[in-house]
């Protein structure tokens, strides 16, 4: 399910390392170790605080001073120690590609589609190229730490950045997470891995306290950590705004301590999100680096750090331990033999077909009664509704906002004023699929109509050959969402239009799981996400059948709120939604209880509660058919055949799920495999089997003995037969 920095990737016939940047290899980790340890020996005591903090040159702080000349516009910049030949750390967001802040640098950069998209391809060496393809651009900036690799698990549909995730399962996310994080660094800078942990919602996100226990969170949202680190190495782990069982994400014992640098052995360093350091002691709990400096209460890392390790034994040992794992990471990844230099070449639209290929395999077709999909070529009269579709696709907002040269094509307001209301419009990117469709069906006549007279949209659909409606829902980092419904009447104007001209398909542009009340109105729904730079390329390759649609449901979409653990979203009614998610009150107090579902998130809380979901996990259609059999497993490893049974050339995902551990019924991804298969093909997959998954946590992990169940499915609720095999008692530490 992986592969190793340097590959090429076939079907974009492109190489996955640095984009042609010349660059030296790193060294091993134990001599980067050694080189980090030795440097902090050769280090002053004024030079130890020097890389413990850094501040975010933006003219967004009020009153905060100018930044240094060599600052870039971007998230952070941390000095860097000419004396020993360390460089600063020039940093950026984000998982999506460089992040545009306000078009401050004057240029602009590939955007990928979003997380989810990214998932929905269920393609690790794709997420690694696009990965590779985001840092180089990041190299060629002159920043050297990329603040990617988001990796948390949806644990509410209406979390405001689902959308920059991968999704409800930890196998799923740690794969990919981890390639997206190899692919960064491949470039010789530094990637994170984020929001380090548990951090499930945007409402209070700076004071949400997340009640779980130990074994809950390591079988789900840590173990997606724990193997995205083993995968990708990243040089830093961001920790998160909210609380967990009580305390701050970053000034947490228990995650950055115990779990991350302990259990985990992590040899990386521990960078604050910008504004989530609440003390001086958030150092002893096992934070790094202070970010963003001035977004907190005070600066605690520099002049009181200092201090203290004058008098305190205990920050003397860990500021010595901060700059030692700083430079690892600098070291390892090479930043001060390979250093950046701003203005580096770009080959734009190189990469944007990386873009292009990531969302032609992230859309899913979720449904096509009749087949009507592919659209015929032979329509004479095409009526497109909605989205904005003349202009763009829809993108997701807040720090992982990206454009290309230009900016937006569309930037809808969506708060008055502030520092942040720039990064809370709705925006959309220069991708139109209006222009995309018409290129397509050249010989047909195709109209547009914007959506905001239900009356004009239906006239025109009436006797229309084929209508297309683009249906999006916003979101952003700041706020979530209130419930599943569309905003602003588009579930009316769906079922109006299907009413009108049953010929009808539904583009859905959304970060998050939506109701779709309409549903039995419509032969054919496809599933776009935010699908990125090229996206209005990419939609319109699937509905006319260029593509033939791949991608398959990183997360569940839910029947109703009533299927989820938390059916009112904690704090929601209460909190005003705002970008920072401060307490109203110094002593406000808001507690999410994690321990309601523990570690069956998504399809598996569904399937212990017996749930059935508006569409599973892992569900996707395509012009083709394929069947899966011969499933032969010995709880290590599995392999099936997978055959193409349809007429025409597609790609499955061989999904591997046990349904049954030691006796008791468990529903767990266990394995998967992206195929791509001719007409007819038959191919064997093997898939090797992560033991953690089959185990529960206690103080270690514990395989129990007894009959474990396997099934292969073409989602997590269609699942063939199972088969069950004994195995023995097992525990083990990580």
């Amino acid at each position: 399910m992986t592969t190793k920095p340097g590959t090429c990737f076939a079907a974009l016939a492109f190489c996955s390392l640095s984009a042609g940047v010349a660059v030296a290899g790193p060294p091993s980790a134990d001599e980067a170790w050694d080189r980090a340890d030795a440097t902090v020996k050769a280090l002053r005591a004024d030079e130890k605080v020097i890389l413990t903090h850094g501040i975010m040159p933006l003219p967004v702080i009020p009153n905060a001073p100018p930044p240094p000349a060599e600052a870039i516009p971007g998230a952070g910049y941390i000095a860097g120690i000419p004396r020993l030949g360390i460089p600063p750390l020039t940093e950026t967001d984000a998982s999506l590609g460089v992040s545009y802040v306000f078009g401050l640098r004057g240029d602009g950069a590939t955007a990928l589609p979003s997380g989810l998209a990214q998932a929905a391809s269920w393609n690790p060496e794709l997420i690694r190229h696009a990965g590779a393809t985001i840092g180089a651009e990041a190299r060629a900036k002159g920043f050297n730490v990329l603040l990617a690799g988001g990796a948390n698990l949806m644990r509410d549909p209406r979390n405001g950045r689902t959308f920059e995730y991968f999704s409800e399962d930890p196998l799923l996310t740690g794969v990919l997470a981890g390639n997206a994080i190899a692919g960064v660094q491949s470039n010789r800078i530094i990637s994170t891995t984020k929001h380090f942990a548990l951090n499930g919602q945007e409402t209070g996100r700076k004071f949400v306290d997340v009640k779980i226990g130990d074994a809950a969170a390591r079988e789900s949202d840590l173990l997606a950590f724990q193997m995205a680190i083993e995968i990708g190495n990243p040089g830093s782990v961001m920790c998160a705004y909210n609380r967990v069982n009580g305390e701050q994400g970053c000034a947490s014992d228990y995650l950055l301590n115990r779990v991350l640098k302990r259990d985990w052995g992590y040899k990386g360093f521990v960078m604050s999100d910008w504004g989530a350091v609440p003390g001086l002691d958030a150092a002893l709990k096992g934070l790094d680096q202070q970010s963003g400096q001035e977004l907190d209460p005070a600066v605690f890392f520099a002049d009181k750090l200092g201090a203290a390790t004058q008098t305190d034994p205990r920050y003397r040992a860990r500021v010595d331990d901060m700059n030692r794992r700083i430079l690892w990471a600098i070291y390892a990844n090479g930043l001060d033999k390979n250093p950046v230099k701003r203005g580096g070449d770009i080959d734009l639209a190189k990469n944007s077909e990386v873009a292009l290929e990531v969302a032609k395999q992230g859309i899913v077709l979720l449904k096509n009664e009749g087949n009507l999909l592919p659209a015929a070529r032979q329509a004479k009269r095409i009526v497109v509704i909605g989205g904005y579709a003349d202009s763009g696709v829809m993108s997701g907002a807040g720090s992982s906002q990206v454009h290309g040269k230009g900016g937006p094509a569309v930037a809808v307001p969506t708060v008055g004023s502030g520092p942040w209301a720039a990064l809370l419009a709705q925006q959309y990117h220069r991708s139109s699929p209006l222009s995309a469709i018409k290129a397509m069906a050249p010989q047909a006549s195709v109209t547009f109509r914007d959506g905001r007279f239900t009356y004009d949209a239906v006239s025109q659909a009436r006797d229309a050959d084929l209508v297309l409606v683009f249906a999006n829902k916003w979101s952003s980092e700041g706020f979530d969402q209130p419930d599943l419904s569309m905003p602003s009447g588009q579930d009316d104007l769906i079922d109006a239009v299907a009413r009108a001209n049953p010929r009808t398909v539904v583009v859905l542009q959304t970060g998050n799981p939506v109701a779709m009340p309409w549903l039995d109105k419509v032969p054919a729904v496809i599933q776009a996400w935010y699908p990125g730079a090229r996206g209005g390329d990419a939609i319109a390759s699937v509905l006319f059948g260029e593509t033939n649609p791949s991608g398959r449901l990183p997360i569940t979409f839910p029947a109703s709120l009533n299927q989820l653990p938390r059916p009112k979203l904690d704090g929601y009614d209460e909190l005003e939604p705002n970008f920072s998610g401060t307490p109203p009150t110094p002593d406000a107090k808001l507690v999410a209880d994690y321990d309601i579902e523990g570690s069956d998130l998504g399809y598996r809380w569904n399937a212990r509660k017996g749930y059935k979901a508006l569409f599973p996990f892992g569900f996707g259609l395509s012009y083709t058919t394929f069947s899966t059999s011969n499933l032969r497993t010995d709880g290590k490893r599995a392999q099936a055949l997978v055959r193409n049974t349809g007429n025409r050339p597609g790609a499955t995902v061989v999904q591997l799920y046990m349904v049954e551990q030691a006796g008791t019924p468990k529903q767990r991804l266990v394995g998967f495999q992206r195929v791509e298969l001719a007409a007819g093909e038959i191919r064997p997959v093997e898939m090797t089997i992560d033991p953690r998954l089959l185990a529960d946590w206690n103080d270690g992990w514990h395989l129990r003995a007894g009959n474990y169940s396997f099934a292969l499915g073409e989602n997590a609720e269609a699942l063939g037969p199972s088969i069950g095999i004994r195995i023995s008692s097992r525990h083990w530490k990580d």
